[in-house]
């Protein structure tokens, strides 16, 4: 109940403000990438045997009526992502708790930016609990926000999907798996925007494996350090950059100082990075990554109003809709990337902390643990 009345007291206090604060480009965001603006975690910590979101919110920029940050036809032209996609594939989206104000807020979201509606009324929105019925969970705020961030991305990237929300009783694993199953069974991809300390398949790793679905992961926002689900041996772990982009198109890209990355304590590493010197025996994360800086943030419509997002929540979603577009999944493995390097962009700048190993937190040629493999070049990757 703390948790909630914290996070209630932020978007208060974010949405009272938003008149005063005023308007932002996109190119504003990208110009304070030298740390001048100003961001806070929607999510408390983690507990053990827990999850926390990983959406980041700006708290300098905010509006009821105009969007800022970056759209989806930034998003697009980043990522030289030119097919709208099938709606034949369904993208899942996995959170805990409920935002009431979901399909609402994502109507707006998508008018604003000219996508088709995506509605419970014409059969392309749904939304259930963990157990696929439509009792939903008790709400909260930073959850909430995390699932509106979501839910955008999915539909900037893929435009033409279904969407699928499940939300989760609580952050637990337990609870958060059993929404994955579900997911997994209704879905073709499967994005999740969350994770806690790093930890085995053993003990959470079955509720991630399903075989001929992708299920992206955000790598964290804690910088340099390991998170799980992001570490598990069946999923594509999704690191983050700092996107600039001028006159439209994609201008510079490199690591975000606050990707999650490194090296698995438990995991077994991925077939497709053998010989890549990754440095590490187990798992290494990331495998890819997209703009993840709340300098360099999104766009998101969330209770009525805008705001700019950064964080590993806002990569996974993108790649989530990139695996969609390509429309592979059920032919292929999180391994897919690694033999398909040619369709990323690959990041050679950047860092995200000090580490032993210095791969795992320093971008350079090849993979490295910001941001894996890279950024997509079109669907190729995927």
């Amino acid at each position: 109940m703390r948790k909630t009345l914290r996070m209630a007291a932020i978007t208060a206090t974010l949405v009272a403000g938003a008149t005063a604060i005023g308007y932002s480009t996109p190119a504003d965001a990208a110009q304070s990438a030298n740390g001048a603006a100003h961001s806070a975690k929607v999510c408390a910590v983690a507990s053990p045997g827990e999850a926390a979101c990983h959406a980041i919110v700006r708290t300098d920029i905010s509006s009821a009526v105009t969007s800022s940050g970056y759209g989806p036809a930034d998003l697009r032209a980043a990522y030289n992502l030119t097919s709208s996609g099938s709606a034949s594939q369904t993208i899942a989206i996995v959170d805990a708790y409920d935002n009431p104000t979901a399909e609402s807020d994502l109507a707006t979201y998508r008018s604003t930016y000219g996508l088709a509606p995506c509605t419970t009324a014409n059969g392309c929105f749904k939304k259930v609990s963990q157990t696929g019925s439509t009792r939903y969970p008790r709400r909260n705020t930073g959850w909430a926000q995390e699932i509106s961030l979501d839910l955008d991305m999915a539909s900037a990237i893929c435009p033409n999907c279904h969407i699928l929300l499940v939300e989760a009783n609580t952050a637990s694993f337990a609870n958060l798996g059993l929404a994955e199953n579900y997911a997994a069974a209704h879905a073709n991809v499967v994005s999740n925007s969350y994770g806690g300390s790093d930890a085995s398949d053993a003990t959470y790793g079955a509720y991630y494996h399903h075989p001929r679905v992708a299920i992206t992961v955000s790598s964290g926002d804690g910088g340099y350090g390991v998170e799980f689900p992001a570490s598990s041996h069946y999923v594509t772990a999704v690191g983050g950059t700092s996107l600039v982009m001028s006159g439209g198109t994609r201008s510079s890209e490199t690591a975000w100082s606050g990707a999650g990355s490194g090296c698995s304590a438990f995991n077994t590493a991925l077939s497709g990075a053998s010989g890549l010197n990754t440095g590490c025996a187990n798992r290494a994360v990331a495998d890819v990554s997209a703009v993840a800086d709340p300098n360099t943030g999104v766009a998101v419509r969330y209770n009525g109003a805008w705001y700019v997002f950064g964080g590993t929540s806002v990569s996974a979603p993108i790649i989530a809709g990139v695996y969609a577009l390509a429309g592979n999944e059920a032919s292929i493995d999180n391994n897919y990337p690694y033999t398909h390097r040619t369709g990323l962009f690959d990041i050679t700048s950047g860092s995200n902390g000090s580490c032993s190993t210095s791969k795992w937190c320093q971008a350079g040629v090849g993979w490295d643990g910001p941001t894996g493999l890279g950024t997509p070049n079109g669907t190729a990757g995927f």
